[in-house]
């Protein structure tokens, strides 16, 4: 039998595919341990320049620990408090969009029995309404079902107190993790393997940190944008926009038909469904000449769709851990690919 050693490709094959595997069936606890790994990875160069100041690299990570609980603890908490006013405001007005968007369709089932006489406007009418209820229910089931899975109160806990205490350990030891990792690698590839390793760190970084900052400035003028013009729901619905939007043009689009479909129904005039209009074209006209140029950069080597199915592929799969795994994972099968094609037309395979 031949021996498989590490300067073999099928070891690597193997490796890989354990990992999958490994992180497929044990997808439901790795959450907090993928977030607390991406706070490491995201803050671990300020906490390299505490370090440059003579700080030891523990009291550092402790530091910026302390940093991230005081400015995301009050944002969550004041994020949840007006989240809760928004759905409560929703719960109170939905019976009113109902009766207001059933109200002008009916012009419509009116034109319709008029070229359709066969059609009766009550079976249409009880139709609508019925399907509105489905909906409802349907909508209903889903955060239900969210609810009891992916944020149960375990893995609330779990995200609560694990998560700090994994992105410590991320924080203080990264430079360690590094070296041990760089040390497994075989001495005759180490070379090429941390050419491609800085490649795929240069490509995460830059489309991790820059999204993050696109999401957040996009999630806030949606917010702003929507509740200025006085839409009910407006400031969740613009969150929700923002935070979504680091799936290409899917936050974008979520956006912009739940703010027309409230707008419809919230308002008799068309002047407000024109501003929600307007805000979501001021929003992606900032999103693409200004926030994704300049934070996350043209250069990354990630395509849109490439991320998109990226993302969607990982949720499918793995939920919410899937998402956050999804474009590192991306991202580093790009690299390798591209490196594969540069050595394949250097082979004679190719030339020849």
């Amino acid at each position: 039998m031949p021996q498989i050693s590490r300067n073999n490709p099928t070891f690597w094959v193997v490796i890989f595919t354990v990992l999958i595997l490994f992180t497929y069936l044990l997808r439901s606890i790795l959450l907090p341990f993928a977030l607390g790994g991406l706070i490491g990875y995201l803050f671990n160069p300020l906490v390299d320049k505490f370090t440059k100041l003579k700080i030891n690299r523990t009291t550092s990570s402790c530091l910026v620990m302390l940093l991230i609980i005081i400015i995301a603890l009050p944002t969550f908490l004041a994020l949840c408090y007006f989240a809760e006013a928004q759905i409560k405001t929703f719960a109170t007005s939905a019976p009113h969009y109902i009766s207001s968007l059933t109200a002008k369709i009916s012009p419509l089932i009116t034109t319709l029995q008029e070229n359709f006489p066969s059609l009766s406007k009550e079976t249409l009418m009880e139709y609508l309404q019925n399907n509105l209820s489905q909906t409802t229910k349907f909508i209903g089931k889903i955060l239900q079902k969210i609810i009891s899975g992916s944020f149960a109160f375990f893995n609330i806990i779990s995200l609560l107190l694990i998560t700090p205490i994994v992105a410590f350990y991320m924080l203080r030891d990264w430079p360690s993790f590094i070296h041990h990792m760089d040390d497994l690698t075989p001495k005759s590839a180490r070379k090429d393997v941390r050419e491609q390793a800085k490649a795929i760190d240069r490509i995460i970084s830059s489309f991790i940190r820059g999204q993050i900052s696109v999401c957040l400035i996009l999630g806030a003028f949606y917010a702003v944008g929507l509740s200025i013009i006085g839409l009910d729901l407006g400031l969740l619905v613009g969150l929700i926009a923002g935070i979504i939007s680091f799936i290409p043009y899917v936050g974008s689009i979520t956006g912009f038909v739940l703010s027309i479909a409230l707008a419809f129904a919230q308002f008799d005039s068309i002047t407000p469904i024109i501003a929600v209009v307007a805000v979501f074209a001021v929003g992606q006209f900032l999103e693409g000449n200004f926030l994704t140029p300049k934070l996350v950069g043209d250069s990354i080597g990630l395509h849109p769709l490439w991320v998109m199915f990226a993302l969607l592929a990982g949720g499918v799969l793995l939920g919410f851990l899937g998402l956050m795994i999804a474009v590192p994972l991306a991202a580093v099968i790009g690299v390798l690919t591209r490196y594969a094609i540069t050595k394949y037309k250097k082979s004679s395979i190719y030339k020849n």
